[in-house]
Formats: structure tokens, sequence, C-alpha cells
């Protein structure tokens, strides 16, 4: 369907162990959204974000961009959606800021002066300049967080995915990070417990539920529905009681 950039038809996905983490999951993602991904932990949040990445493949179709996604061009798509781990100690694995950045388009097969222009370009949208000769490691967990989302920005992706970007931030480093996402102009999906900043960022969400949606649409109204939420093993955010 034009302008969108993630369909989901019918996918299932087992780990080896048996446990069932998607059910029949459909999912309409459209050019320049921000859809929030809801639910209890074990919903299938996570597996569905690695499934849009093609880090899982199960029965069922995933297209970005109008390809349906498969082992062969898994890798070609792949930087094309961005994924931020809910960790950034899973993400940065360089000796410096400016290594870890660069490594993502430097694999790519970028020209070095590309290279260095995406670089300084995605540090300079996460307000990261003159971080380039530090240790990651040597951060704090908002400035890592900065890091981790500049280390996809540098590949030019057309969507960003986000596994619960506001865990362990404390409220300041939290309201940059939301204030810094609310300025993308990406299409952007964003899986977390954090509903308020489900409630700020995002225009529309959905429920997951034993690997499938059982409900989407606006978050007020979504996220205002105490029997749904309470159905869904949620609670109404407090700013909507």
């Amino acid at each position: 369907m034009s302008g969108q950039v993630v369909q989901i038809r019918d996918l299932h996905f087992s780990y080896p162990d048996g446990t069932a983490a998607l059910n029949g999951l459909n999912l309409d993602v459209s050019k320049n959204e921000c859809l929030g991904l809801i639910g209890h932990n074990g919903a299938g949040k996570t597996t569905a974000l690695l499934a849009m990445c093609g880090l899982h493949f199960g029965d069922g179709i995933v297209t970005v961009n109008g390809k349906e996604m498969t082992k062969k061009n898994a890798k070609d798509l792949r930087h094309k959606v961005g994924f931020v781990f809910q960790y950034p100690d899973d993400q940065l694995f360089m000796p410096t800021v400016y290594e870890d950045v660069a490594f993502g388009p430097e694999n790519l097969g970028y020209e070095k002066e590309k290279v260095g222009e995406n670089v300084q370009k995605a540090l300079h949208s996460l307000e990261l300049d003159g971080f380039e000769d530090k240790s990651a490691h040597h951060l704090s967990g908002g400035e890592k967080k900065r890091v981790a989302i500049a280390t996809v920005l540098s590949m030019e992706p057309e969507m960003l995915i986000l596994d619960e970007p506001t865990t362990n931030l404390d409220p300041h480093s939290r309201r940059g990070l939301i204030e810094l996402l609310e300025g993308m102009d990406i299409t952007k999906i964003i899986a977390g417990h954090d509903l308020e900043m489900i409630l700020e960022l995002c225009t529309q969400v959905a429920i997951l539920n034993k690997g499938k949606i059982v409900a989407l649409g606006d978050p007020e109204e979504l996220l205002a529905n105490e029997q749904l939420m309470v159905e869904n093993l949620l609670e109404v955010p407090y700013s909507l009681r």
C-alpha cells in the first residue's frame, strides 16, 4: 500500500524452546508515523521489532518499503531500519564514540568522506558535538542512549525502531531524549512501558497480547480505556486518570 514503510501479515514466531512469541501478527506502519507498541512483559513487543529488522524469521510476511524481507535480502533492507536496543551497552563496542557511529556506514561500504559527513551529522543532530574522542562506556546513561541512536542515524535509515528508549534514564535525560525524538522527521516505532512517553510522542498505538495486536488506534483513546488496559495487564497512565 502506498505510503507504508512496513507491512506485517499473519506473522508467527516461536523460540527454540517452543515458546510462541508471535501468533498471527498483522501491522501496517505508514511513512512518518510514530507508532507506540505496548504490552505486558512477554506480549511479543521485542520479538516483533526484531522481525521488522530481519533478525527473526518466522512464518508470515514482513515487507519493508514494498519488498518482502527474506534471509537473502535482509542485510540490504536492514540498513533502512535503524534498531536501537534497550540497553546501549549492547550496541556500543568501539574504543571511541566516533568509531561506534562510523561502524555502520563503513560496513555499508560508504566512502571515507561520506562516513565522516554522516558521523558528524548524526552527532550534531543528537547534541553530541565534541564527543568524537570520548569512550562511550564513560558516558552517562542519557549520553549513551543518544550515541546508540547516532550509530543508526549515521546509516541514513528510513525508519527508527526503539526498544524501551527511556529505560534507566533520569528525569532530565528522559526529557531530553523525548524532545530529540519529537523533533526527528522520520518514521518511528517505539516499544515501551513508559506510557506517558508513548502519549507524548506517538500518533498511533498498538496493544500486543499473546503475540498479536488486540487494539490499534488513537493513543489517548486507547490508553484511557481502563477495561482494555486491565484486560491486557496494563494500567491507565496517571495523566489520563
